[in-house]
């Protein structure tokens, strides 16, 4: 028998701690099925305490422990390495929600409570928790602390950072620090919580969060606007901005070639126009004032883009269904994607004034190198983030293709250094992006990480190989 094993069972139940290979296979292997790794066990604590006394047992052990939420991540940061020496600790059963106050305007949740849960307790409770993204029915709110999430609504609300007040960590000596205070005035010292928010639990494992709400909007519309460019589409951007304010929540910019994708593998689909249009962009606003003055807004905002020539035509979604499909599209990009092959994806962030050179640009770079080949270019263009993904040539094996991924990082992330970018906007950097900071950051940038790491987690037992 495993003494380290028998510890565990004996902390958390035995029923609760996965040795056997058919019970841990999906906590193995990431959510694009590129990667499996191999662990020790899979470990499912049902309180803070617990997952404590684990994280000591680890300690004491010196095993490596690897933090997971909803195992939805994308880039290796939620799965073991093939050493088989980790423990996975997952927070599936750390799942309540603490309390609802709505006159603060907080929730206190635990860390894997799943998002779309987050939101319709606080909807409940007459209130609305922003953070929105396609994982978001198995997604858990520990996750998107971890890795500082984006989503759709960033232009409005912010990243997750943004929406949480307070949180509670389990350490990497296995202490619990209770900094679940939902303030937001607190000038008290370092800002722990920053510290631990986007660290990917290479610092210690977040088992509950102090989140923001907000007043449920009077109305929320949408519109899908076909342009000529990306250009077009950052000057709709300055006009939407200059009309709507605060009301604008959404921006997505998403390209001819990406809705083609989904039509083409989702048929159910179709796009709101007689005929196809070079860039596309689905816009959000919300009220808090009516429908009817929301409605007044947006038709002021279409008609004065296509006075000015910006807009080539749109569509305003009538009905909760449109505006879903409306979302569909944009939604099932990723999807389609995966229907015609694998591709090499990019989570990219560049100033938003130079988005639409950074295309031209990339673009131009990439069929030098790499003739034929299809950009899905597609994401949020209101905060910088764009999803610029590279697919094979048509007729080329995707498998093939896939082989050629390093050069093609190359290109890219090297025209986002260029740009003034980053190589990661929202995703994180796990064990894919761990090498390629190092050409990015400066020594003195990943000395301080160093730093930061050896501070906190001295014998490197948390989540190793991720990030540093």
């Amino acid at each position: 028998m495993n003494p380290f094993l028998d510890q565990c069972r004996a902390a958390i139940g035995a029923a609760h701690l996965l040795t056997d290979a058919a019970d841990m296979a999906g906590y193995l292997t990431d959510w694009r099925r590129r990667y499996t790794g191999r662990a020790l066990a899979v470990a499912r604590p049902a309180t803070t305490a617990e997952l404590a006394a684990l994280v000591r047992l680890c300690v004491q052990h010196r095993v490596p422990i690897v933090p997971q939420g909803g195992n939805t991540g994308l880039v290796l940061g939620s799965v073991p390495d093939d050493s088989g020496s980790a423990l996975i600790l997952s927070t599936a059963r750390l799942n309540r929600i603490r309390a609802i106050d709505p006159v603060n305007n907080t929730m206190t949740v635990e860390a894997g409570c799943i998002l779309q849960r987050i939101q319709e307790a606080a909807a409940e409770a007459g209130r609305l928790f922003p953070l929105s993204l396609a994982a978001e029915g198995s997604c858990t709110i520990g996750g998107n602390l971890a890795t500082n999430a984006g989503g759709t609504a960033v232009l409005r609300y912010g990243n997750t950072r943004e929406l949480c007040l307070g949180l509670e960590v389990v350490t990497a000596d296995g202490e619990v620090w209770d900094g679940l205070r939902g303030l937001r005035k607190d000038n008290t010292g370092y800002d722990l919580r920053d510290l631990f928010i986007g660290a990917e639990g290479t610092l210690g494992v977040i088992t509950a969060a102090v989140l923001k709400l907000y007043p449920q909007p009077q109305a929320q519309l949408t519109a899908l606007a076909a342009l000529r460019t990306p250009e077009d589409a950052l000057r709709l951007l300055s006009l939407a901005q200059d009309k709507c304010g605060a009301g604008l929540t959404g921006f997505e910019l998403m390209s001819d070639f990406s809705l083609r994708l989904v039509t083409k593998h989702f048929p159910q689909m179709r796009l709101p126009f007689p005929q196809a249009y070079p860039q596309y962009v689905l816009l959000e606003l919300s009220d808090s004032e009516s429908e009817k003055h929301a409605n007044g807004v947006l038709e002021g905002l279409i008609t004065d883009a296509l006075e000015q020539d910006i807009i080539q035509d749109a569509v305003v979604a009538s009905s909760i269904a449109q505006s879903k499909a409306l979302w569909q599209l944009r939604e099932h990009i990723p999807l389609a994607q995966a229907e015609e092959g694998k591709n090499v994806k990019h989570d990219v962030s560049v100033p938003i004034s130079r988005i639409g050179e950074f295309i031209r640009a990339t673009d131009a770079l990439l069929q030098q190198q790499f003739p034929g080949c299809r950009m899905v270019t597609f994401g949020h263009l209101g905060d910088g983030n764009l999803h610029y993904n590279v697919s094979a040539p048509e007729g080329e094996p995707a498998d093939a293709f896939i082989q050629r991924q390093e050069p093609v990082n190359r290109v890219v992330h090297d025209s986002v250094h260029r740009f003034g970018g980053s190589i990661s906007a929202e995703h994180g950097i796990g064990a894919l992006k761990r090498d390629e900071i190092r050409r990015y950051k400066t020594a003195v940038e990943l000395q301080m990480m160093r730093a930061v790491k050896q501070a906190l987690d001295p014998l490197g037992l948390m989540n190793p190989g991720k990030i540093l």
